[in-house]
């Protein structure tokens, strides 16, 4: 009877959270709801039948990429989405009973790509306040240790991490790959990008899904040393980039004032939201990312289902008991959730008030 490995057939299912027809408004994935530059709608739009035809040329993309990032060229490549990045990382790193440390709650496709190589999941809990505890990774280091990752801001508390922690972690790993997931970089704005080619164990991993409005494309970053990129190169497809992504990825660079109205866009809902979060007594943690992590305590599934009900999509955290996430949309976007969020709230308050 044939089967597949058995560290296949253990791995953790991934389940997508794409809703159905009766979501109209959907805050449950990050993703930009004020959509792409108008410019790369129009280069879209101009790109003709030949072009399609032909293989895209991811190297030239890459180009592009690395000038805007102040990289060189051979320190990056382009992939699909960052999560191929997370994958090739794995892939080049990990074999069975190494051991990747993952920092939990975390992004979901660290363990699922992980698992799919035999690898150990040392999973560090952060500290009682959702906060990046180094000690706790640091104490979880072992010889056995190969690839450890690191999502800052995280997602899904939205909490950011300090430099000299990631420093203390890369030092104490010198045999380990340490990504550092930047998929949220445009709203923080802090990163470790000057550290590439310095650093030989670090990764960085960007993604255009996030503040760029891109999600459907499917494009991303891994950057890193260039003696390490020149072995993840070895395994990644050919033509992994589709040509809508290389073809728009000028745009996209080029209109930054774009970029950064949607981003003071973002941090100006998300501070208004959290003003009637705490009119309405619920805690929720302080984020430098494009969603709120909020717990609603007994409340949690009845906020789902009247959702739900409703047309708009929250992203349930089961890792984070009594916790949803909810992505920061246009204010509009927003007022519409808090309305229902408050109709709940007159229905069934929360039992006490949990101060921030």
């Amino acid at each position: 009877m044939l089967k597949a490995r058995q560290c296949v057939r253990e791995m953790r299912v991934y389940h997508s959270p794409l809703c159905g027809p009766e979501i109209d408004l959907r805050l449950d994935l990050n993703e930009s709801t004020t959509g792409c530059s108008p410019r790369v709608l129009a280069k879209i739009r101009s790109l003709d039948a030949k072009l399609l035809a032909l293989y895209p040329d991811r190297e030239s993309g890459e180009k592009l990429l690395s000038d805007f990032l102040g990289v060189k060229a051979e320190e990056l490549l382009l992939t699909n989405g960052a999560d191929e990045g997370i994958d090739l990382l794995c892939r080049a790193y990990l074999d069975s009973e190494d051991e990747l440390i993952i920092i939990v709650p975390a992004f979901a496709m660290y363990e699922v790509f992980a698992q799919s190589t035999g690898a150990r999941i040392v999973r560090v809990s952060t500290a009682a306040d959702l906060s990046f505890s180094v000690e706790k990774v640091l104490q979880a280091i072992t010889p056995r240790t190969r690839m450890i990752v690191i999502t800052n801001p995280n997602n899904p508390t939205g909490l950011a991490v300090d430099r000299a922690d990631i420093l203390r972690v890369l030092q104490a790993a010198p045999s380990a790959a340490v990504l550092l997931d930047e998929a949220y970089f445009d709203f923080y704005g802090q990163t470790m990008m000057d550290q590439i080619g310095k650093i030989p164990n670090l990764f960085i991993a960007r993604t255009f899904s996030k503040a760029y409005g891109l999600a459907g494309m499917r494009l991303g970053a891994l950057v890193g040393a260039v003696e390490q990129m020149s072995v993840v190169r070895r395994i990644i497809a050919p033509f992994n980039v589709n040509a809508f992504a290389i073809e728009c990825l000028k745009e996209a660079l080029d209109d930054r004032q774009f970029v950064a109205n949607y981003v003071e866009q973002v941090r100006s809902t998300r501070e208004s939201l959290g003003q009637q979060l705490d009119a309405m007594g619920l805690k929720y943690w302080p984020s430098f990312t494009n969603f709120l992590l909020v717990n609603f305590r007994e409340l949690r599934q009845s906020v789902l289902d009247t959702m739900t009900a409703r047309g708009i999509a929250l992203r349930d955290r089961p890792d984070c008991p009594g916790c949803i996430r909810i992505s920061i949309g246009t204010p509009p976007e927003i007022e519409r959730m808090v309305s229902v969020l408050k109709e709940i709230m007159v229905e069934k308050p929360v039992v006490q008030q949990v101060a921030k």
